[in-house]
């Protein structure tokens, strides 16, 4: 009997014991009650308490945490953002105690802050300003809960704005002014590009006629140092210059109907095209060019008289 009695004492016991140590893990701390009041802070390591007296009232983490608090407001310009503030912050060892009795909800306690801070700042910011100046809000809700928190335990390591996000409107209607900007931007180009190649184009162009022209002008150069010769040469045989240059506008004349007569999709018609029409031309173009001598010669002495 006495066995059966003894088994269950000696179990109680050794659970007893065994109950009296503990573990804490690395970057933790362990607060110590003894009935119901602090008693001490344990860290890493394998630790001692007393059974049924000394009690494990909770633990902290040491390491760094990130709190993520969304918060709505509105800019100057009346436009409604919801931004993102990332912060994170790590119990200091040296206060655990103010860390786990002074404060029961930091979470709520570290996004009031932020809420409070966020919505101190970004009001005074158009909605570009609040990107560009992100890292200014950061700062000011850092120097916000750092003065805030380390009272209570808490360091806060750093803040970031992660996101900002206006209403879908407002994106919407910005992305049409920055497409239409690039529009803008773009059909100025094509503009200068266009321009350009006018410019050049005319410039081509231009050349061109200067090139032709001076061909032309090398042609008929030719032509009458061509003719020239053929005069020369048909005075030598005793034709006079008026013969051969009749003799020479003949044979052009029908030279020309020759060609005319190689096209077989030709619709151009020769009028006159009788032989003497040639004669005909050369006599107007003579008479033509004596009067006009005769005119210069008038005017030369008309002048003269004058003087």
């Amino acid at each position: 009997m006495s066995q059966f009695i003894l088994f269950p004492i000696l179990f109680i016991v050794l659970v007893i014991f065994f109950s009296s140590f503990f573990i804490v893990k690395q970057q933790t701390a362990a607060i110590i009650e003894r009935f119901g009041k602090f008693q001490s802070i344990r860290h890493s390591g394998l630790q001692l308490k007393i059974p049924l007296i000394d009690r494990i009232a909770g633990k902290l983490s040491l390491k760094i945490q990130q709190l993520d608090v969304i918060v709505e407001t509105k800019t100057l310009d009346d436009v409604f953002v919801r931004i993102k503030v990332s912060v994170q912050y790590r119990v200091l060892s040296q206060k655990v105690y103010d860390a786990f009795y002074k404060l029961d909800y930091p979470h709520e306690q570290i996004t009031s802050y932020v809420f409070d801070v966020v919505r101190a700042e970004v009001p005074k910011m158009k909605l570009d300003d609040v990107f560009v100046k992100k890292d200014d809000i950061a700062l000011a809700v850092k120097a916000e809960l750092n003065d805030a928190m380390l009272e209570y335990g808490f360091d806060i390591i750093k803040t970031l704005v992660t996101d900002i996000d206006p209403d879908a409107q407002v994106k919407a209607a910005m992305n049409r002014i920055n497409a239409s900007e690039r529009e803008k931007i773009a059909a100025q180009f094509e503009g200068d590009a266009a321009r350009i190649l006018i410019v050049e184009k005319a410039k081509a162009e231009a050349e061109s006629k200067r090139l032709q022209g001076q061909g032309i002008a090398d042609q008929r150069r030719e032509i009458a140092r061509g003719l020239e010769e053929s005069v020369e040469v048909l005075n030598r045989v005793g034709i006079n210059s008026q013969e051969a240059s009749a003799l020479i506008v003949v044979t052009q004349h029908y030279d020309t109907l020759q060609s005319l007569g190689e096209e077989t999709n030709s619709n151009l018609i020769l009028l006159p095209n009788a032989p003497q029409a040639g004669s005909n031309m050369l006599n107007e173009m003579v008479a033509s060019f004596t009067a006009s001598n005769q005119i210069g010669e008038a005017m030369k002495n008309v002048k003269k008289k004058k003087e």
